[in-house]
Parts: C-alpha cells; sequence; structure tokens
C-alpha cells in the first residue's frame, strides 16, 4: 500500500470531516495523545524489561495510529502524504548521506568556475600563510599567498580576544570544500570578468556580504559550543538558515551535509591556527581538503 492510497482510505473513517476547529485540533491531539502513549510503553519495557513480552506489538498498534492521524491532518490541510514522504527523504538525505564517505571519499561535483580561463579559476591545489603581528594590547594578521600580501590586515574588531582575525580560514574552508568563497576571489583576484553578469552576481559586492554575514553568524554560534571542539554534527536550524541566505546563489545547489563539512573542518583549522597564533592553511578543491600546517 502506498502512501496515497493509505490517505484515501484513512479518510473514509474520519469522524470529524471538518477543516476548521474540532477538525484539526483532533488529529493533533490525537497526534500527541499517541506519543504519550508510546513513551508509557517503553517506560513499561525499562521497568520489566524481558517480562513485557507485547512491547513490539504495542509500539506497531501505536505507531499506526499516529499515521492515521497524520494522514488525516495532511488531508485536511490539502496535503499529499506521498508528497510530504518524498520531500521528508530528499531532506533528510541531503543532511546525513554522506555517500562514498565510509570509503574515504567524497561524492564528484564540478566547479562552479571549471568552464572559466584558467586565470578566473581559484587555484586548485594552494597554501595561504597566516602571520600575526602584535599590535600595543592587540595583534593583526597579514595573509600572504604565492609571496604576495593579499587582502587587509586584520585584527578582531572586538572588545575581547576571540581569534576572529583568523576568520579567513572559513572561506578559504569553503573555496575548499564548497568551491565557492566570493571573499576568496576577491582576495586571490579570481573574479569571473569575462562573464559580466556572473562577476555582478555571483562575485560581486552582494555574495561578499552574505559570506561574510555566515561566517560572522556561524562564529557567534561556534563561540557557544566551544568553537565546535568534539562537535560532529550542527545544529539543523543554523544549517537551514545558510541554504536561506544563498538561495539566490550557484551555491545553492551545495547540501546541508556539504556546509557542515566545510564549516567543522575550518573550525578544525582554526583552532590551531589561533592556538598557535598563525601558520599556514593548505587547501585541495580537487580533493576538498584543508590542511594546517605551523610553518
Amino acid at each position: 500500500m502506498d502512501f496515497r492510497e493509505y490517505q484515501r482510505r484513512a479518510r473514509e473513517t474520519d469522524q470529524t470531516p471538518d477543516t476548521d476547529g474540532d477538525g484539526l485540533i483532533v488529529p493533533l491531539l490525537g497526534m500527541a495523545g499517541e506519543v504519550g502513549t508510546l513513551l508509557a510503553d517503553y517506560k513499561k519495557r525499562l521497568r520489566d524489561r524481558d517480562t513485557y513480552r507485547l512491547f513490539k506489538e504495542s509500539i506497531a498498534e501505536e505507531l499506526g495510529d499516529i499515521l492515521w492521524y497524520v494522514a488525516n491532518l495532511a488531508t485536511k490541510l490539502d496535503l499529499d502524504l506521498d508528497d510530504i514522504a518524498a520531500f521528508n527523504l530528499r531532506k533528510t538525505r541531503e543532511r546525513w548521506l554522506h555517500v562514498g564517505e565510509k570509503q574515504g571519499r567524497l561524492p564528484f561535483y564540478l566547479l562552479f568556475d571549471e568552464q572559466f580561463p584558467p586565470e578566473e579559476q581559484l587555484p586548485r591545489k594552494f597554501s595561504v600563510k597566516f602571520s600575526q603581528e602584535k599590535q600595543g594590547s592587540g595583534a593583526t594578521v597579514v595573509l600572504t599567498w604565492d609571496g604576495q600580501t593579499i587582502g587587509n590586515r586584520l585584527t578582531d574588531n572586538a572588545y575581547v580576544d576571540d581569534g576572529y582575525r583568523f576568520h579567513d580560514v572559513f572561506h578559504l574552508s569553503y573555496a575548499a570544500l564548497l568551491g565557492w568563497s566570493p571573499v576568496t576571489r576577491k582576495l586571490m583576484q579570481r573574479k569571473r570578468k569575462s562573464n559580466p553578469k556572473v562577476d555582478e552576481v555571483e562575485d560581486g559586492g552582494r555574495a561578499g556580504v552574505t559570506e561574510e554575514g555566515i561566517s560572522a553568524y556561524v562564529f557567534s554560534y561556534a563561540k557557544d559550543h566551544s568553537f565546535l571542539r568534539n562537535v560532529g554534527a550542527l545544529d539543523y536550524e543554523l544549517l537551514r538558515t545558510i541554504k536561506r541566505l544563498t538561495a539566490s546563489f550557484e551555491v545553492n545547489i551545495r547540501s546541508p551535509a556539504d556546509w557542515e563539512r566545510a564549516i567543522l573542518a575550518g573550525y578544525q583549522v582554526w583552532r590551531k591556527m589561533r592556538e598557535s597564533e598563525g601558520g599556514t592553511v593548505h587547501l585541495d578543491l580537487v580533493n576538498r581538503t584543508i590542511a594546517y600546517s605551523s610553518e
């Protein structure tokens, strides 16, 4: 039986068919009640252990009741349960299914600048040195690539030393693991000027501001979570917000799992960079890696 057929047949046993008032509150309260019963059954299992032999049967019955209420609510809101299930699978696969990672490899995808001239492409493998210089009670950070200083001298721009002066590590991580970073393109003078519209939209000011905003937003979250030390997964609401912020840019095809991987990898390098007060970031856009060395 598929979801559409189940939804159609469940509608035939609906005793409150109106689409507002009691018609909506009944399935909502019904779901809440059945979840409570599920918890009560689990409590009995914990208490009675192997002597509670009806656990699976009870759980199956309660799950069936919950499914009926879900289908009933969907019907009254003119939603298709089959569409809901398909959307949920897409969302959860994007969030959690890291294809190929168990074999030590990541799924292949083309980089966004693949069809552009070499001088407009981000280098496929390169290193950026972060040098810290003490300045009064604070410090500034200078970036060097290929023997040339890139970007501006950075401070924390904060009342306390929180290490944000090293935040370009995050932009480099986005470049390495997502193939996307308008900020890095600007720093390295790799904007795609041969296509004026791409240069304006994807590599322009709005895209750069969005990326800086994401960096600051995630940093605020990270500060409340030990800068992601020993953290293996990020809050889905954080990732969903990032997806919304980037919905109008080319990077919108990257999944929440891609963003999570890039953020966690970036913070792993950033923590080492902050602890050592400098160092070098090594990037490989083909194999999608970012690494740290102290020299």
